[in-house]
Formats: structure tokens, sequence, C-alpha cells
């Protein structure tokens, strides 16, 4: 008894380390992207920082937010998420519900679930589908971000298995009562759905938050690119021309390392701050919504 207990401990203590060797693999280098954007210049361009500001200055800080392009993209980069967030739950919610039907309460369910599965393993590739946003007449504008992705697949299926898993005595007694399909999906099945729903809206959220691509090659104006998109775009290179005399001077304390980093760091930021209110819901999501009965 005494060692079956034994090895359970020496297990587990494997478990956590490995556990806690993975968790500080992934913090360690947001830790120095923040180092990085709180050191100075010249600290920065020695290679002096490690996991902690050298010469700690917000001067970096002060510079990316006075940029105007930078402030735009995260008004462009807000509104993405807002309305992409809105029409994906959307969508996902009024797909998934009648998905999870039995094939005799909704015969063609088989045919229609089939059918969004084709086309999370083919698609149309990158020119159809480019040209089939041009043609709509939607370049450059908000709606060619949010409206190409409106239905995620993935989303679908992960929140229709969630409903499959709910009582059907729940739904019955709704319909004896009269509940329209309408009544009892807002009434009964978003309420218990929330650990799906919540994991689902983090998707969507990282989602449009971290996409760059569709934004660099759908929208023809730098100042209708979203935050990911405009920070790639600086990636490189600071762009000497765009710069105004103040940020001329200001530059001369702010390197080109530290003020990528302050943009990163406050490109994460949002995420960092939203994920902790998700979390407790993630993992019930996940689990549950992935199961198939």
């Amino acid at each position: 008894m005494l060692r079956i207990v034994s090895g359970r401990n020496v297990s587990a203590v494997i478990n956590y380390g490995l556990l806690l060797l993975l968790a500080v693999s992934c913090i360690l280098p947001l830790v120095y992207v923040l180092a990085l954007s709180l050191s100075s210049s010249s600290a920065a361009s020695a290679g002096l920082i490690k996991l902690w500001p050298v010469d700690f200055t917000l001067k970096a800080y002060d510079f990316i937010l006075a940029k105007p392009a930078f402030s735009r993209s995260i008004v462009v980069s807000l509104e993405r998420v807002a309305l992409g967030t809105a029409i994906n739950m959307l969508l996902t919610l009024v797909t998934a519900y009648p998905l999870s039907k039995e094939a005799r309460s909704f015969k063609s369910r088989t045919w229609y679930a089939w059918f969004f599965v084709f086309t999370i393993l083919f698609n149309g590739g990158l020119i159809p589908w480019y040209m089939t946003i041009q043609m709509t007449g939607i370049n450059d504008t908000i709606w060619a971000l949010v409206l190409p992705g409106a239905v995620p697949v993935f989303n679908v299926i992960l929140l229709l298995n969630f409903y499959r898993k709910l009582p059907k005595e729940l739904e019955e007694s709704a319909f004896i009562d009269g509940a329209s399909h309408w009544r009892t999906l807002l009434a009964i099945y978003v309420p218990l759905s929330l650990p799906a729903m919540a994991t689902v809206a983090l998707f969507t959220i990282v989602h449009h938050w971290n996409s760059w691509f569709d934004g660099l090659i759908l929208m023809n104006r730098q100042e209708h690119y979203p935050l990911s998109t405009y920070i790639q775009t600086i990636m490189t290179q600071i762009n000497l021309t765009t710069l105004n005399e103040q940020q001329m001077k200001e530059l001369a304390d702010v390197s080109d390392r530290t003020a990528k980093a302050a943009q990163f760091f406050l490109a994460m930021l949002p995420i960092l701050l939203v994920y902790p209110f998700l979390q407790k819901y993630f993992i019930t999501g996940i689990v549950m919504g992935s199961v198939k009965e």
C-alpha cells in the first residue's frame, strides 16, 4: 500500500513539474517583451535586458501611443472584435441548434452536417476567396474582415455536441408548454450552455484580435488596418517618413526594439485581461463540447 501511495506521489510530482516547466516556458517570453519595452534605448541596443527592465522608462509607450496610426489600428481591431464576435456567436447559435437534433426530428440534419464538415476539409483556395470578397464590393471596409468567416464551423461542431448532451426532457417540457424553437433556444439551451458559449466566444475574440493576413490583403489603405496587421507591417523597420519632428526627437530616446516590444505587449494585453474571466468555463466547454454521444 505504501509503495502504491509513494508511486502516485512521485507521478504527481513529475506531472506538476512538467506542467510548471511548460507554464514558465510560456510566461518567460511575455516577461522578456515587457522588460524590453520598459528599458532604455541604450540598454536594449547593448543587449543588457534579461527578465528585468534596465534603466526603467516609459518613453517607448509614450512614443507608440502618440502615433495616430497605432491608435487607429486599435479602434479598427475593437470594432472588428465587437462586430465579428456578435455575428459569429449569433450564427453559431442558430446553426448549432438545429444540427444538434436527431435525424427523426430533422430529416436533413445529416446532409447539412456533412455540408459544414466538408468546408473544413476542402476550400476553394486563396484566389477564389479573394475574388468572391472583391465582387461583393466590401473590400477596404470592416465587413471584409467579419463577414467571410461569419460561420466558424469548428465552433458550430463544438456547440452542437454540447447541445446534444443536454437532457431531452427539458426541450420536450418546453414544447408541451407551448414554447417555440426560438423560445426553447433562448430560455433553455443558451443559459445551460454558458461553458461552451464562453469557450466559443474566447476562440472568436482571439481569432479576430490576432488575425492579420486578411487585413493585409483586403484593406487598401493603412488607416483601415487592424492592430495585428499594422504591427506585422512595422516588424521589419519603422517608417521614418511618417514621423513628425517631435516624434523624430523622441525616437532618439526610443530604439526600434523597445518600440516594437511596447506595441507587441499592448497588442497582447486585451487578450490577457479577457482570458481570466472566461478561463473557468474553458476546460468544461472544451471537454463537454468535444465528446459525441
